[in-house]
């Protein structure tokens, strides 16, 4: 996976931030994804298909999940529920299809977007196919750290 397939997803991410949270996010350095990642209570993953394959996965620690969702609906929640689930399954949803959009350039065939997954808990495995590469990218927020992971490939007849 070439590393410049990540901006539109890291750009998509600052407009989520801008727009729709009216916060400011800062990413950290760019490195592939290690197994023994930050505090992650919350997970949501979107799979893309078509032109290219793969995944796109934001991770959070509770307090950044439930600052991020009060910011965006307006609330004060404290525990993380359906409501919570929801809004952070529709983030990774917005943020996947920013980077789509940019990545969806010309005539080529479109990435399409599967519905998003939402793992939550402190303790669980995301069991990713052997051989898959992540890339990595911390970020820290007026609202907390969070990470964004993406794995995907240009496939064949996306070379074109």
């Amino acid at each position: 996976m070439k590393v410049e397939y990540i901006n539109p997803f890291i750009e998509a991410t600052y407009d989520l931030f801008t727009t729709m949270l009216g916060a400011r996010a800062t990413r950290g350095d760019v490195g592939l994804a290690k197994d023994q990642a930050n505090p992650r209570h919350i997970m949501a993953l979107i799979g893309l298909s078509g032109m290219a394959r793969g995944m796109v996965a934001l991770s959070f620690p509770l307090d950044t999940a439930l600052n991020m969702v009060n910011q965006l609906l307006g609330t004060d929640i404290k525990v993380l529920d359906d409501t919570v689930s929801d809004a952070i399954a529709e983030m990774v949803n917005i943020v996947a299809g920013g980077a789509k959009a940019k990545l969806n350039t010309g005539d080529e065939e479109p990435i399409d977007l599967s519905l998003p997954t939402v793992v939550r808990g402190n303790s669980y495995n995301i069991d990713y196919p052997s051989g898959s590469i992540w890339l990595e990218v911390p970020f820290d927020s007026d609202l907390g750290s969070f990470s964004l992971r993406v794995t995907f490939e240009k496939t064949p007849e996306g070379d074109g």
